[in-house]
């Protein structure tokens, strides 16, 4: 169960060369570091995407200021005189949200946090595999670079949406899609080498005394999130494999018979289903937003628990909930596809299941609000963004509902509604989570405090901006604006003014106020940048191992934690969240001490 005694002895080996340490490491810190360094690199990455398409929308044929001329320089005649054609749009969205779900906000969840906390956390020195941990890392990493290096190709990259629906992705005139689905083999690789290597982690090498009913909420959703992406992601990565075989050989396995391309009969034998691929795909791609959910949700009751100074409240509850949600997750794929022409039983199955898959993440989020009541609440900038999740993320929940009725999802299907309520979830819900947790463990990882005033700025910054973004799309989207129109749809409200599906001045006036939101977003995020450097150096160091008196293992440990994690394999006497426990003279008791020792005499 437990990992063998780390002996003091093995500090006294020689320090390893920079490779070893930082580039070929298999110490689960520096991995997670890597992680947590890459996957942010590539969501700034993404949000400059983003930020290209927001000013295309918003101001359709003008040069994109400042960095027009490159933009020539690198995609020719898809950017003439610095203009975003049709085509770069679609390259930009399609590699938006591959980069953004796929490169980045899953691999910081499960790739940095999951890599750094999980093993201390449980109590063990190491992954079970550490050698597979580095493999996984590098798979992540090389598929990350195979997909930028698409940018730089003659015909750009993919540009089928961050679905790759066939047989638009295979008749596209590009190699960017050969890149785009090698790419995604190794991320997937790569991320079920990290699943395998957490679940076992959890399963085997948990300290002495450390129960299931003992382990923080934060390994129960790394551990289901884990789980998902195991059984979840192999369909796609066969997918992805069957589809660079059509599109290298001129095989068809997802293009129909029949199929013609501009006026003429396609090249290809048929018999293929586009739909399979559509199953595939959305078997893998609905568990996975919880399973950029779930850790954000561990995450967020870390960080509020220790900040209530009280235990959370229905924590067995919350663990059921998680294990509720990812069984669920995994039944309810086909809502993403009413408009493929499914039976009414069909799709009363699926509605009922995503009604079903509501209940739990509801009551996970109710034990975390009635946690809040009664509580001595400590105001700092990792609790904002706890605390703002909450709401943020049931906005998100609650514009879900709609999408989930076949009836109501076909009007609202492909509009802004769905990004809107898309975003809602991911952006200021699992990425808040992301903010409050860096700023929460950066003086266990570093030793100093991250600048509070400047961490404030940036929580408030984002905070409005964000909304000031995604809530207008949700209005966009119920108005009937398309998604995926480089335009923004303005030269079909032209040139049908007043005709049905034609929009009001004051929907596409909203394109300009999204464009300022995302510029004032873009802004707020320097602060948090220059604080997570400058703060290594500048930052108030911490006066202790554990500066915000917290409960669970990883505040037991050196700072920075030692290379084995623990002197001495710690033995656990009691729950993750023994916060003023009646009888002991402080406000907090680690999961470490004995009964009779914190206890007032």
């Amino acid at each position: 169960m437990s990992q063998p005694e780390a002996h003091p002895s093995h500090g006294s080996h020689s320090e390893p060369g920079f490779l070893r340490k930082y580039v070929f490491s298999i110490d689960h810190k520096i991995i997670g570091i890597q992680y947590g360094y890459t996957s942010l690199a590539f969501m700034l990455f993404g949000f400059f995407l983003m930020g290209i398409m927001r000013w295309q929308i918003a101001h359709p044929g003008e040069a994109v200021p400042l960095i027009g001329n490159f933009l020539q320089t690198v995609f020719k005649d898809a950017a003439i005189n610095g203009v975003v054609s049709p085509d770069l749009y679609n390259m930009f969205g399609a590699m938006h949200g591959t980069i953004m779900v796929f490169l980045a906000v899953v691999p910081v969840l499960t790739g940095a946090f999951g890599n750094y906390l999980v093993p201390i956390q449980v109590g063990a020195s190491d992954m079970a595999f550490p050698r597979l941990n580095m493999m996984s890392y590098q798979f992540y990493l090389f598929g990350g670079i195979v997909m930028l290096a698409s940018f730089f190709i003659p015909g750009g990259p993919a540009q089928s949406g961050w679905t790759s629906y066939p047989p638009l992705s295979l008749i596209v005139p590009t190699d960017g899609q050969t890149y785009w689905l090698v790419g995604m083999v190794f991320i997937i690789t790569s991320s079920l080498l990290g699943s395998v290597n957490i679940i076992t982690t959890i399963v085997q090498l948990r300290a002495p005394g450390m129960t299931w009913l003992r382990l923080p909420f934060f390994i129960w959703t790394e551990f289901v999130a884990a789980f998902l992406l195991l059984l979840a992601f192999p369909p796609l990565e066969a997918a992805g494999l069957l589809q660079l075989v059509d599109k290298l050989t001129g095989s068809s396995m997802f293009l129909p018979t029949g199929l013609a391309v501009s006026g003429a009969a396609a090249h290809a034998a048929g018999g293929g289903s586009p739909i399979l691929w559509q199953h595939l795909f959305w078997f893998l791609a609905h568990p996975e937003v919880y399973v950029l959910i779930l850790p954000a949700m561990g995450i967020v009751a870390e960080i509020i628990a220790n900040n209530i100074r009280k235990p959370l409240w229905g924590y067995k509850s919350m663990v059921y909930a998680s294990l509720a949600l990812g069984f669920l997750s995994v039944l309810v794929w086909a809502h993403h596809m009413y408009l493929t022409g499914m039976g009414t039983v069909i799709a009363t199955f699926f509605q009922t299941t995503t009604m079903m898959v509501s209940v739990p993440s509801v009551i996970i989020l109710t034990c975390l609000l009635i946690s809040l009541w009664g509580g001595s609440i400590r105001f700092n900038t990792p609790m904002l963004f706890a605390l703002t999740f909450l709401p943020m993320f049931a906005i998100g929940g609650l514009t879900g509902l709609p999408l989930g009725f076949s009836a109501s999802d076909l009007h609202l299907h492909d509009t802004y509604y769905v990004i809107g309520h898309f975003h809602y979830v991911v952006a200021p819900g699992t990425i808040f989570a992301v903010f409050g947790g860096i700023y929460y463990w950066y003086p266990k990882m570093t030793g100093r405090f991250m600048n509070e005033f400047w961490g404030k700025v940036h929580f408030w910054g984002s905070l409005i901006f964000m909304n000031v973004i995604f809530m207008p799309m949700l209005s966009q989207g119920m108005a009937g604006m398309l998604r995926r129109m480089s335009d923004g749809g303005i030269n079909y409200a032209l040139s049908h003014t007043g005709a049905e599906g034609s929009l009001p001045n004051m929907i596409m006036e909203m394109n300009r106020v999204i464009l300022w939101g995302a510029i004032g977003l873009a802004i707020v995020q320097i602060p948090f940048i220059l604080n997570v450097f400058i703060s290594m150096r500048k930052g108030v160091k911490v006066a202790n191992d554990n500066p915000w008196d917290a409960t669970t293992l990883e505040w037991q440990t050196e700072t920075p934690p030692w290379v084995y994690n623990f002197r001495k394999e710690p033995v656990v006497h009691r729950g993750p969240y023994e916060y003023s426990v009646p009888g002991f003279s402080r406000d907090f008791t680690p999961q470490t001490e004995p009964d009779n020792v914190g206890a007032k005499h």
